[in-house]
């Protein structure tokens, strides 16, 4: 079989690692991968926006499958245009991909269907938002509608603060057109939970749970990025939650999606505070998350191709999906500076042996060398039984690679670690 995947960062790179299990596929096409995906897969120079461009290339090599990781080409309709051309796709259509597309659209779904979620209000108009931050105390959380490379959501901690928020956002155009719209919501508390789950628009089948590092800097200091690290199981996330979760929100979210002729097949992603009153939807990602991909995959005992190709059919309910019981731990090694500034173009030494544990997310190839080329550089993932011998292997593993500014955080999985033993 010839494989598509579509995008180029981290996570990517682990669905082409775990894809390439599968014996029947003879070559995995990456548009546009990266200088670290090449050594898995065939890098093609085109960009994951460019939906022309991937059915085009698609349709003349002949593509037997293909897997749409990103959330932007989800949103622009790619497996919509593929499947117009006769190719099988994993991911949401379009018209299903709104539920990350639009911050607005999503909350009104759980509010229509009883999705239990925070609070909020949605404005197209700054002067009626800015008044509204005058009845509600802070912290305040600011969202801009659409998409915003995860880097739209505002945690207030003073009304001030979220006044400047929502000028940043509607009057300076922050964000472009994904700030012309956004949600003001209630902030939450409590241990924050992230669940993949595969689901054909029926039947919906939960990966391994996972926690995110979202700040850049150890116990949680510094601004948000797009994750600094991973462990999955998260310990907070027991059976009984699980099961409230299944009941509460991941099957109501799927029924709902299909009754508003929206049904959602790929991967839906559920971000979920779990608060004193119960599990709280704080978003939904039409995508797999990055860098948990990088913990859940690793974890999956079953063929990924095999589960993406029941999703596409709507055999989900007739198809195993098993993961291990051992621990997962992600490091994200970044260029320092990141999120805001940083250096790039310097040269990237992995060993060998070390190289089955990487998934690299901002690297490109230069006369056969790796050099940096982004913010998040490397994911190093371990597995092991027990999440504390996972994190010491991950750092182990970092320890063994180099490249000058390099940045990762320290504490990766400690909170998971002191639960654990709660």
């Amino acid at each position: 079989m010839k494989i598509l995947v579509v995008g180029g960062g981290g996570r990517e790179h682990a669905i082409i690692k775990k894809l390439k299990e599968n014996p029947a596929v003879e070559v995995i096409y990456a548009l546009p991968g990266n200088g670290g995906i090449a050594r898995d897969a065939v890098c093609v120079d085109i960009s994951a926006t460019d939906i022309a461009g991937i059915v085009r290339f698609a349709v003349e090599n002949a593509v037997d499958y293909a897997v749409v990781a990103p959330d932007d080409p989800l949103v622009l309709g790619c497996v919509d245009a593929l499947e117009e051309k006769g190719i099988p796709c994993f991911g949401p259509r379009a018209n299903a991909a709104i539920i990350e597309g639009s911050k607005v659209f999503s909350k009104n779904l759980m509010k229509k269907y009883g999705i239990p979620t925070a609070a909020y209000e949605t404005f197209d108009d700054m002067a009626a938002a800015l008044a509204y931050l005058d009845t509600v105390d802070a912290p305040i959380v600011v969202k801009a509608d659409g998409l915003a490379l995860g880097k739209g959501v505002i945690i207030a901690q003073t009304r001030e603060e979220a006044r400047d928020a929502v000028t940043a956002m509607m009057q300076d155009g922050k964000f472009g057109k994904s700030g012309e719209k956004i949600v003001i919501e209630e902030f939450l508390t409590g241990p924050e939970v992230s669940v993949l789950s595969f689901t054909d628009g029926e039947t919906v089948v939960p990966m391994v749970s996972s926690m995110d590092h979202k700040r850049a800097g150890d116990n949680d200091t510094g601004l948000n990025t797009g994750g600094m690290g991973t462990v999955a199981p998260n310990p907070y996330y027991t059976k009984e939650t699980a099961d409230r979760c299944m009941r509460e929100i991941f099957l109501p979210t799927i029924r709902a999606m299909k009754q508003e002729g929206r049904t959602f097949k790929g991967c839906l992603y559920f971000g979920l505070m779990l608060t004193p009153k119960g599990p709280r939807v704080i978003e939904y990602n039409c995508r797999f998350g990055d860098p948990e991909t990088q913990v859940v995959l690793p974890l999956l005992k079953s063929d990924l191709l095999t589960v993406m190709q029941a999703v596409t059919g709507g055999t989900l309910r007739d198809t195993p999906v098993e993961f291990s019981d051992a621990c997962a731990a992600c490091v994200i090694m970044a260029s320092r500076g990141y999120p805001v500034a940083y250096e790039k173009g310097y040269e990237i030494t992995i060993p060998d042996a070390v190289w089955p544990h990487v998934y690299v997310a901002g690297a490109k190839e230069k006369d056969g060398r790796l050099l940096t080329s982004g913010g998040r550089v490397l994911g190093v993932t371990a597995v092991r039984p027990n999440l504390k011998d996972a994190l010491a292997e991950s750092y182990a593993l970092v320890a063994q690679i180099h490249f000058d500014n390099a940045y990762c955080r320290r504490d990766i999985g400690q909170r998971a670690l002191q639960a654990g033993e709660m």
